[in-house]
């Protein structure tokens, strides 16, 4: 395992290291000692999956009551994963990057809380895994309006498709600052 830090504090690109043989492959997705050495922290108490097809959006989400630490991974499929910092206070408050997940570059991304994330599937299809380290709590869910000028996100696809929800969400600066995370 080889971890990577990245432009926003906290933010680590874990790349996996697995075995093949004859068979196929072989790789932990997760080892609690190991990520700690890391400080990924070991608590995670919810697992979320979803199943997508090419050019579906989903984001940029993130929640301000109960905020969750993610550890996101490609089980099939490729995405392009962006995270964006809107910890009010921060110096990277409103800076976006992008990654690439698949199921064959085998890396992770760890995303700290207070932080909005999102992905766009840019295979047929792409199962996509959450780690998280808190409760999803319906009332504190937020999110940012995914084409959002500001942010500057170099999306893939111009019409994805997204939820209704997905769909109306406010550009950051709109946001009232009792919205967002505040940093530490």
């Amino acid at each position: 395992m080889r971890v990577v830090s990245t432009e926003l504090p906290g933010v680590l690109i874990i790349e996996l290291h697995a075995f093949h043989d004859p068979r196929g492959y072989f790789f932990e997705i997760f080892q609690e000692e190991r990520y700690q050495q890391h400080g990924i922290p070991e608590r995670f108490v919810q697992d979320n999956f979803s199943s997508s097809s090419q050019h579906v959006l989903r984001g940029l989400h993130y929640q301000v009551e109960h905020p969750q630490g993610k550890l996101v991974f490609v089980m099939r499929g490729h995405v392009l994963d962006v995270i964006v910092d809107v910890r009010l206070g921060s110096p990277t408050f409103g800076k976006a990057i992008t990654i690439e997940l698949s199921d064959q570059n085998l890396r992770q991304v760890y995303i700290p809380p207070g932080f909005a994330h999102g992905f766009c599937v840019l295979s047929e299809w792409a199962d996509f895994v959450y780690k998280c380290t808190d409760y999803y709590h319906p009332a504190g869910e937020r999110g940012i309006r995914w084409n959002d000028p500001d942010l500057h996100i170099p999306w893939p696809v111009q019409d994805p498709i997204l939820s209704a929800k997905d769909a109306v969400l406010p550009r950051l600066r709109d946001i009232g600052e009792d919205q967002l995370p505040r940093l530490g």
